[in-house]
């Protein structure tokens, strides 16, 4: 296993595992604000952005993952 492998796996890839739970949680944390906030408008824009930031980490480290496996596999035929 080269070194950009090495690096990927024990370093990169636990990375992104922490932040997409931390991007699922504020996801859901904004579901949860608009549920209960349903009557109070503050609470129901909180939550909007809440959930679209939270789609919003989703998408980026998913994105990167897909990147870094682009990457690994082309590296890797070389």
């Amino acid at each position: 296993m080269n070194l950009l492998q090495k690096i990927i796996v024990q370093i990169i890839n636990p990375a992104i595992v922490i932040l997409v739970t931390l991007a699922l949680v504020v996801f859901i944390w904004g579901i949860v604000q608009m549920i209960y906030g349903a009557n109070n408008e503050e609470k129901r824009t909180q939550g909007k952005r809440h959930l679209i930031w939270g789609l919003v980490g989703l998408f980026i480290m998913l994105t990167v993952k897909g990147l870094l496996a682009i990457i690994q596999n082309f590296w890797s035929s070389v």
